[in-house]
């Protein structure tokens, strides 16, 4: 039998879900994993070189006759606190926006609500000095404090949409059976399930509080108003 080939993310936030990956048992003989920044999953979907990948939400749309396949997903119902825009000034001052190489769906969220929420035109920049930058993931921890004025992205959506947010959903580029997909699921589950012994597994941060993290921050459950939100997310980016 062929092996399916599976992107997962190598993010703190995604830790539940290896926790789940980890323990599958003979369901690991089915599958060939690897982890890969966010946009490399993205990437790697895109050009067949993964069959499932825990793909950002904004790269679905280069993502021909995708399949959404699991009930899980990177979410939030409030502050996400790891993905930010930091600025060196308030928001309608910012001239230059500095994206981060490894998000599509964050730089559009961004670029999302400048435009529709803030009603700002900016210069986007993919290196050098700028006013404000994007970045996510475990690169922001403890960060908060480092700067005049920080913008949680989800936080930003919620109040410009009143919905919740999806940062990334686990997608194929090709039809599945029924009963690999329950099974992945099922694995998955077990991961979330587990949150607190996944914890227990990480290094302690003294500037970040990781518990709250993963068993508040991060909202997992692929909610009906979670795939609202996508596909205004959607509508929004194909309007800029």
């Amino acid at each position: 039998m062929k092996k399916i080939r599976v992107s997962a993310v190598s993010y703190t936030n995604t830790k539940p879900f290896a926790y789940g990956l980890r323990h599958a048992g003979d369901f690991l003989n089915k599958i060939e994993l690897s982890y890969d920044v966010p946009a490399d999953c993205a990437t790697k979907l895109i050009e067949d070189k993964a069959d499932i990948g825990l793909v950002p939400v904004a790269a679905l749309l280069s993502v021909p006759d995708y399949h959404i396949i699991s009930d899980y997903c990177i979410g939030a119902v409030g502050p996400v606190n790891s993905v930010f825009v930091f600025s060196n000034v308030p928001v309608t001052e910012i001239r230059t926006l500095r994206l981060d190489k490894q998000s599509r769906t964050s730089n559009n969220l961004a670029k999302v609500l400048l435009k529709n929420y803030w009603n700002k035109t900016v210069q986007f920049v993919q290196d050098g000095e700028a006013d404000a930058f994007v970045e996510i993931g475990d690169r922001t921890f403890g960060k908060k404090d480092k700067f005049p004025f920080v913008y949680d992205l989800a936080e930003e959506w919620i109040k410009f949409t009143g919905l919740p947010f999806a940062f990334a959903v686990w997608a194929s580029n090709k039809k599945l059976s029924n009963d690999f997909i329950e099974e992945f699921n099922n694995v998955l589950k077990f991961g979330i399930d587990r949150r607190e012994d996944v914890v227990k597994e990480l290094e302690p941060r003294a500037d970040f509080d990781l518990h709250d993290y993963l068993t508040n921050r991060i909202d997992y459950p692929l909610t009906n108003e979670k795939r609202q939100a996508i596909t205004k997310f959607h509508e929004l980016i194909k309007a800029l």
